[in-house]
Formats: structure tokens, sequence, C-alpha cells
């Protein structure tokens, strides 16, 4: 009777950190920068100049150029930093990207528009959007797992390097 008690009590915990949404905290290298390389759909998470990780990755629905204006679809190019976790997210997890900048937002003035904002790093929608490589607004996506992880290893203002 002990042992079937025992297992009922072990899966509904299991059930319950499963479903769970921050993560463990992570206990390895520091995560000193992240490098995304959008023409190859690759993120890394570097310690120095080692690759901890690397992630396949979707992009705004408009992947090619910079970003310029609100709703032109792109995924911004440039130096940033993660400036926010948002654990509310309504795609799974997120991490923010301190876009824009003094100069995009330069940019979008002088094109009289505004910038946007809101560019994050963050999981899937609900329901994924299966099979579309590139769907988001102009964030960096990737799977709900790999978000429990990225989400656990960066820590706020880690600087990204976002490529053509």
């Amino acid at each position: 009777m002990s042992r079937t008690v025992f297992i009922i009590l072990f899966s509904a915990f299991a059930l319950i950190s499963a479903c769970t949404r921050v993560p463990p905290p992570y206990a390895g290298p520091q995560v000193t920068s992240i490098v995304v390389q959008k023409d190859a759909r690759k993120m890394f998470l570097l310690n120095d100049r080692n690759v901890l990780k690397s992630y396949d990755i979707g992009l705004g629905f408009a992947p090619v150029g910079d970003k310029k204006i609100e709703g032109d679809g792109k995924t911004p190019e440039g130096r940033y930093v993660i400036d926010r976790k948002n654990p509310q997210s309504q795609f799974h997890l997120s991490l923010g990207i301190s876009y824009p900048n003094a100069a995009d937002r330069a940019e979008a003035a002088a094109l009289g528009k505004s910038p946007g904002g809101d560019i994050f790093i963050h999981g899937q929608s609900n329901p994924p959007k299966l099979f579309q490589r590139d769907w988001t607004a102009g964030c960096i996506a990737v799977t709900n797992s790999e978000i429990r992880e990225i989400y656990a290893m960066v820590g706020l203002r880690t600087p990204i390097f976002i490529q053509p």
C-alpha cells in the first residue's frame, strides 16, 4: 500500500513539475553573450568564446533585412541586451531584447514612423505554428523546451548580437 501511495505522489509531483513555466535555476557556466545569425537561423549562447548551446530559430515573417519600423515583420539587427524576463508570456516564456535603441528610434523618426518594440526571444504560440519557419512579428522563436533552458541560462543585461 505505501508503495502505491509513493508512486501516486511521485507521479503527481512529476506532472506538476513538467507543467511549471519557470525552469529550475541553471548551475553551469555563465552565458556572457548571445549571437544570432539570421541567415543561418541559428542562435548561440556563449561563455566568452565558447559555445555553450546552439538553437535553430524562427524569425519575423519578413526575415531579410533590419527592422526599421513597427509592423514591418523584420527582426532587428545590431547590439542589444536582454532587459527583462516574462514568465507569463503568451508564448510560454520570453526574454526581452532592448530594441529600440537610440539609433533605431532616430532611423524610424526620419521616416516619420514608430520603430515598434516588444522584441523577444520566446517559445511557441498556442497552438504551435507547425511547418512555418518565420512566423513572429519580429521576435526570435524557439521551441517551448528550448525557451525553458534559455530562460534559466540567460541573465538580465546579457549582450545579444543579432547579425544579418
